[in-house]
């Protein structure tokens, strides 16, 4: 291992890559404290956690993910989400709609024209979540003060701030956007997952410190902050496990003759991911069950009332509800990304078969019940890791969780194929890898799908 990290500094390019990336990233975690003007910083953040004590919202989860821009009350307070949220809207839009497809299936070129749509999609969205931003923020109160610059919210109606907000939220996200491009072109692994990995894991010292304090005025016994970090321990060994697994289907490849040579007649395998879906499910669960708490927030309606009581987070409904949306996801995504008609149709075109099974038809049939069967494993794998910080507060109330599930699930993701790629580099180059000549090489979690370029980790 230590080796393999002395290596990395031994070849001129991939160091070239690693300070490259590590400057790109610290331009961001600069770019954080680049307050929107017109808005006190302090009261939202003050305001923010308040919120959070009182069950969270939406815009605790957009902070999260924003490595705390949106209590910053920074230009990047929307963060990457926009070309998240863009980008997976173009891989589903890829299935239903044949002109993309075909579009997709065209190469280098295809697929710069939907990285194109992607990015008019992400400018489309940050202007739409803008002005909702904007909105929120005017009618934010902290201790009877308002969070907006009376003198920026009242003139035209607030307009001229909203107009303001707009534009530099927009402007901050196309910023970030560009960041991580450049990371993926002349970077080290993936930009944007790499810029979701530093905001989350910005966090983890102020994390500790709380922890340590709480330990130190003994309002945490030594024994609680101990187990914690024993649980974090085993989780992210649980997480590295179950992401590299595989389902592996036999496949062999029929002999042909061209002229005068032989062709085929290799065997191999059809890797199924465990998680096929990532961490989308997540994400999307916890939009949609965050949504309430947010509107309760704008709306005073005695329905919206209990509605965000009953969907409390730690609470039965809200865990329940919460499992069930992460495997409805899990195999909703696999099902949007993965096509076994396709595959079982490729492997046919190319004279591959599965042992015992007829090509076409029955093999797409078999193809999908072992899909099914691996998706559900990686849905309940899913759902336990998220549900995982709710049992630990629910054991130990007085114990701070930073890291929820998805957060565990991005970042363990994100080191995992950042490694892979560190790991190709240096046996390209003949040196030994993390784990030594003899060692197993590092998976990442790029998912099999049609698009290869995986949206997150």
């Amino acid at each position: 291992m230590a080796a393999g990290i002395a290596n990395m500094f031994r070849i001129p390019e991939l160091r070239k890559r690693i300070f490259y990336t590590l400057a790109l990233l610290a331009v961001y975690r600069i770019g954080i404290f680049v307050t929107t003007p017109g808005v006190d910083r302090t009261l939202l953040k003050a305001s923010l956690a308040q919120s959070q004590e009182e069950g969270g919202g939406l815009m605790n989860m957009v902070n999260f993910f924003s490595g705390g821009a949106l209590e910053q009350a920074s230009v990047f307070a929307l963060g990457i989400m926009p070309y998240i949220t863009a980008s997976i809207i173009m891989q589903l839009m890829t299935v239903v709609i044949p002109a993309l497809e075909r579009m997709q299936k065209e190469g280098d070129q295809g697929r710069r024209k939907i990285t194109q749509y992607t990015r008019y999609g992400t400018v489309l969205l940050s202007v739409f979540q803008g002005v909702l931003l904007a909105s929120w923020l005017k009618s934010k109160m902290h201790d009877q003060r308002p969070v907006v610059n009376p003198e920026w919210g009242d003139s035209l109606s607030g307009f001229g701030f909203t107009l303001l907000t707009v534009i530099t939220l927009t402007a901050g996200t196309a910023f970030i956007m560009w960041l991580g491009e450049r990371i993926t072109e002349k970077g080290i692994g993936n930009g944007i997952s790499l810029i979701i990995f530093a905001g989350i894991v910005a966090g983890l010292p102020q994390g500790a410190y709380n922890l340590a304090l709480l330990v130190r005025e003994d309002n945490v016994q030594p024994i609680a902050a101990l187990g914690l970090v024993v649980v974090m321990a085993v989780t992210v060994a649980a997480i590295v496990f179950i992401e590299r697994g595989q389902r592996r289907i036999p496949v062999q490849y029929a002999k042909r003759m061209v002229g005068d040579k032989q062709y085929g007649g290799q065997a191999t395998h059809l890797p199924l991911k465990v998680n096929t879906s990532g961490v989308i499910p997540p994400i999307f669960a916890s939009s949609i069950l965050m949504f309430p708490a947010t509107a309760a927030s704008l709306v005073e309606a005695d329905w919206m009332q209990k509605v965000q009581t009953a969907l409390l987070p730690g609470s039965w409904l809200y865990n329940s509800v919460f499992i069930a949306l992460i495997v409805f996801f899990a195999f909703f995504y696999t099902a949007m990304t993965f096509n076994p008609v396709d595959v079982a149709d490729n492997l046919k075109k190319f004279g591959g078969f599965v042992p015992g099974i007829r090509p076409g038809r029955a093999t797409a049939e078999y193809i999908d019940h072992v899909l099914t069967r691996v998706t559900f494993t990686g849905a309940i794998y899913l759902a336990g890791i998220c549900i995982m910080p709710m049992a630990i507060l629910a054991f130990m109330p007085n114990i701070p969780f930073y890291f929820g599930g998805t957060g565990l699930l991005i970042v363990v993701g994100v080191a995992l194929d950042t490694a892979q790629q560190i790991e190709g580099h240096l046996i390209s180059r003949q040196y030994e890898g993390f784990a030594g000549d003899e060692g197993p090489r590092i998976k990442g979690r790029t998912r099999v799908t049609q698009d290869p370029q995986p949206i997150i980790g």
